[in-house]
């Protein structure tokens, strides 16, 4: 049986202050859960929050990852870096950095391969936008962006990554996918990795990251194929990410 993983997002928000109280609450709070729990958090903040987690089960991760080994990139951050600060995840193409800072399908392939030459588990974000969907083309945009990762690194990659599926509509716009929408493209997901490896397709994790929120959890990880939540807003409430980590 696949192991749950519950992954909160910070994005760009709050202060170290803010951080290190955030993350004292959550370690004080999640008590015994049998999934594992990580959060991504600003990179400013990673040794800061390293520090309060030190002695809690929660995993620490990073929002993104350069896309080259080192050298002159001005501003990028490597896995190499990452994983100095205690790193065990790393997000890679999430929607918002694809769609404000112009990552494209072959530099999150790229970020992917540089998170696991130096033992950080990728964290793949794949989904489609409004646009998209309503043109019947969500199953079209997910194969063009796995298919960019496996052809850079392999299927058997896929073995230490996590894949997320964050619809572009649903993200801080308050909707989410209904449980059988989601599940829907999360099976559809497997499969696809199913076609090149069934071993790998029966381990690989696949989280929902669509406003994942306490209400809606328990329905959304009760189904087949979603083996967890990737948690932008809600995870900067310690009381209400807790209710999710307990929701499964």
């Amino acid at each position: 049986m696949r192991q749950s993983l519950i992954m909160g997002n910070w994005k760009m928000n709050g202060s170290r202050a803010e951080g290190q109280t955030l993350a004292k609450a959550l370690a004080e709070g999640l008590g015994e859960v049998s999934q594992e729990v990580a959060v991504c958090v600003p990179f400013v903040y990673l040794t800061d929050i390293r520090e309060v987690l030190a002695s809690s089960p929660i995993a620490l991760g990073a929002q993104n990852v350069a896309d080259q080994a080192s050298g002159a990139y001005t501003g990028e951050v490597s896995a190499t870096m990452l994983a100095d600060c205690g790193c065990k995840y790393a997000l890679v193409g999430h929607s918002e950095r694809r769609s404000y800072y112009g990552d494209s399908n072959a530099t999150v392939a790229s970020r992917f391969v540089q998170a696991q030459k130096q033992g950080i588990v990728p964290v793949l974000c794949v989904g489609e936008t409004l646009d998209e969907r309503e043109q019947d083309k969500t199953f079209e945009v997910v194969d063009e962006q796995l298919d960019a990762v496996i052809d850079a690194a392999g299927i058997d990659a896929f073995a230490n990554a996590v894949i997320a599926y964050e619809p572009v509509w649903a993200i801080g716009t308050g909707k989410t996918a209904s449980d059988e929408q989601a599940q829907e493209v999360h099976k559809y997901i497997r499969e696809r990795i199913a076609a090149r490896s069934q071993a790998i397709a029966d381990k690989v994790q696949i989280l929902y990251g669509g406003s994942v929120k306490p209400d809606n959890a328990k329905g959304l990880f009760a189904m087949a194929d979603i083996d967890g939540g990737l948690v932008g807003g809600a995870s900067l409430d310690a009381n209400g990410f807790l209710q999710i980590c307990h929701s499964v």
